[in-house]
């Protein structure tokens, strides 16, 4: 019998989960791997209405993995991370409207870390419009490749960097934002990444920069073309928040982005990381 009861919630992406309380989560040792089956299975799993405390969160999270500790000094609770565009309650609220983008987190890291392995986000205050935060599978937009498709791209190499997805939101940087941005190091990953469960996924999104040994605007238009197929309508669950909603997504698997909202907005979502173990390949 199934630890969960799971709604689809479309064809590709996305699955509710009801019935669950907020300390089962926390106190039963067998939910943590029925989460992490359910996450294989849909990529994103919504907890309507949940209302789960920040420190439940992290505990929750260190079932499912490592929790990322990192940011410590942005809460009050370890292992929560605010998202907002408030810079009183985030000093690095500027680089959040890169966010706006379709992305997967950890593309770009400061040294060798492994994307991570999944995200938890649960609403404080929502945006009084916008900021709705939208899923795509990066495993589905693979198998939608033709065969030949498969072939052609299955050596392809792409160069990613911070640069990158900061100018989609910041065109014209100051040379201070530009040496920051570059101090980065850039990363290149396969276009194709070939998980150890034998799935396969595309790695898409803003960080991308370049395909390597291929013309600069033919790699890029190529890689624009892929991610708009990747995102068409049908292929996307766009989650509209309500306060005490909880998401969890398969970051390896999943495409995301939030919808723009205004940045006077009150808007705040807690968010939890669990650390990835498993390089691009």
């Amino acid at each position: 019998m199934s630890l969960l009861t799971i709604n689809k919630l479309t064809s590709s992406v996305g699955a509710e989960v009801v019935g669950v309380q907020p300390e089962r989560l926390v106190d039963d040792d067998q939910l943590g791997a029925a989460v992490l089956e359910a996450l294989e299975d849909n990529g994103v799993l919504v907890f309507p209405d949940l209302r789960l405390e920040p420190r439940d969160q992290v505990a929750f999270c260190a079932r499912l993995g490592s929790v990322d500790f990192s940011s410590d000094g942005h809460h009050e609770v370890a292992g929560i991370y605010p998202v907002t565009l408030n810079s009183a309650k985030n000093s690095a609220a500027s680089y959040l409207r890169a966010t706006f983008d379709w992305h997967i987190d950890g593309c770009t890291p400061t040294g060798d870390e492994c994307p991570q392995k999944a995200t938890v986000l649960s609403a404080v205050q929502v945006a009084e419009r916008g900021g709705e935060t939208e899923f795509a599978s990066s495993y589905a937009a693979y198998d939608a490749l033709t065969d030949d498709e498969k072939r052609r791209f299955g050596s392809l190499r792409v160069v990613h960097s911070l640069e990158a997805s900061q100018r989609r939101v910041t065109p014209d940087p100051t040379p201070e934002e530009l040496a920051r941005w570059r101090a980065r190091p850039t990363h290149t990953h396969p276009l194709v990444w070939t998980h150890r469960t034998g799935r396969k996924s595309l790695v898409l999104g803003a960080s991308t920069d370049y395909i390597v040994d291929m013309d600069l605007d033919e790699g890029r238009a190529l890689l624009t073309e892929l991610l708009e197929r990747a995102t068409v309508a049908d292929k996307v669950y766009r989650h509209t928040w309500s306060v005490g909603d909880t998401v969890i997504w398969d970051n390896r698997g999943v495409l995301h982005r939030a919808a723009p909202y205004d940045p006077d907005s009150p808007r705040e979502m807690l968010r939890t990381t669990v650390l990835g173990d498993e390089p691009i390949r």
